[in-house]
């Protein structure tokens, strides 16, 4: 039984098949849709470009031919482990031999008076962008509280949808809290360019409005006029259930490097897991379809009784305007940086070394750089920076002589 119909959970149902699992498997999700990519929704289908149906990991019908029970609109409410039954919200209970928790993550909700108001928007499921698509038609003015991935990816839509759009940031830059200051800077110029305001260091106080938004109140007082207001301003992992059910918990449902819980019986994958980031020699919680599609793997190869895949270094990326961000590894604790390629021409990579050994990276429509760099970092490699930013080299021969050093 997997409880959650995400990426997560569709993953791990999925590859229990593909693995030749012949048990009975029933997925059970919150939302009315079988399981879907979250990533597109801040970017191409909230613009419009990527319809529901390719959204989809995929079509429906496939799991009744995988032999997969999909239950979808069905909140679990309550998890037995003595008894190994979980309850469906309406009061029925399904028993079952192994469970693994999917349940992922909600968006945070904005702290402050009139959050409640029309026109106001959280960005997690396709529900959230359809209510937001059905007001860009006739709004002007929005305001994206947040200037994270979620945020930017917004201003770049709707700002090359004609609206006038401003960012408002607690944090004294965009993307703090995921990169670096120059690449922060890097997209702060993007944005400017492109005619959103950015409101830095500022805190919303209070959305104002009567029968819907029209201004958000910060702080320090200023008043910003707006027809719509979307909050990016993070997530929560869902473990109210793993809680409740005495699972061991610390910010996220803890994992080990099987996505096995505290539980035997039971496994946990996704935005929901605390789980060993063996390239870092630490525990964290990753928020990324690498992390989803990973955790559905291990898990299925362990319920399925075959070898685990290893651990890729974790990946994510951002589409804003023409740019691809793709980012590879972890970039706390770096202690340098190296730049190749040009900021200006807008397609360059930036390196984060500690103590000589690459870490992560940044690349901006650098594919090559992208895969290599997240293969030198898998591999512990130690690379000169003069290697790095050496652009009469392809990144592939600098690849390939850094491996041969190792």
């Amino acid at each position: 039984m997997i409880v959650g119909a995400g990426q997560a959970g569709g993953e791990t149902a999925i590859r229990l098949r593909q693995l030749g699992y012949a048990g009975p498997v029933t997925l059970i999700g919150e939302e009315p849709l079988p399981p879907y990519q979250r990533p597109p929704l801040s970017k191409a289908y909230l613009s419009g470009a990527l319809p529901l149906e390719r959204l989809l990991l995929k079509p429906e019908e496939a799991y009744a031919e995988e032999n997969i029970v999909l239950l979808k609109g069905a909140p679990v409410v309550w998890l037995d482990r003595a008894q190994k039954r979980v309850r469906l919200q309406g009061g029925r209970e399904l028993p079952y031999e192994t469970l693994v928790l999917a349940t992922g993550s909600r968006a945070r909700a904005l702290p402050v008076a009139g959050a409640d108001l029309p026109g106001v928007h959280l960005l997690r499921s396709a529900a959230d962008v359809d209510a937001i698509r059905a007001e860009l038609g006739t709004a002007r003015r929005m305001v994206v509280i947040g200037a994270g991935y979620i945020g930017l990816e917004t201003a770049a839509v709707v700002r090359k949808m004609g609206l006038e759009v401003t960012v408002i940031e607690a944090a004294p830059r965009p993307l703090a809290r995921v990169t670096s200051p120059e690449m922060s800077g890097f997209f702060l110029d993007v944005h400017t360019a492109a005619g959103v305001r950015f409101a830095l260091s500022a805190q919303a106080a209070v959305i104002k409005g009567d029968e819907r938004v029209r201004a958000v109140g910060l702080v320090d007082g200023e008043e910003i006029p707006c027809d719509i207001v979307v909050a990016g301003i993070g997530i929560i992992p869902e473990t109210s259930l793993a809680e409740a059910a005495g699972l061991h918990v610390h910010n996220g449902i803890t994992v080990d490097r099987f996505a096995r819980t505290s539980d035997p019986a039971i496994y946990a994958v996704g935005d929901c897991v605390s789980r060993p980031l063996v390239h870092y020699g630490r525990e964290g919680r990753l928020e990324s379809v690498h992390n989803a599609i990973e955790g559905g793997k291990i898990a299925a190869a362990m319920i399925a009784g075959q070898p685990p895949p290893a651990e890729e270094v974790p990946w994510f990326w951002s589409d804003q305007y023409d740019l691809k961000l793709q980012i590879a590894g972890l970039f706390n604790g770096y202690d340098e940086t190296v730049l190749r390629g040009s900021p200006a021409e807008r397609s360059f990579a930036l390196f984060y070394l500690k103590e000589g050994r690459l870490i992560a990276l940044d690349a901006v429509n650098r594919g090559a750089e992208f895969l290599g760099g997240k293969r030198l970092i898998e591999k512990g490699a130690s690379v000169a920076p003069a290697a790095l930013s050496d652009m009469s080299k392809p990144f592939k021969d600098i690849m390939t002589a850094a491996l041969a050093s190792q």
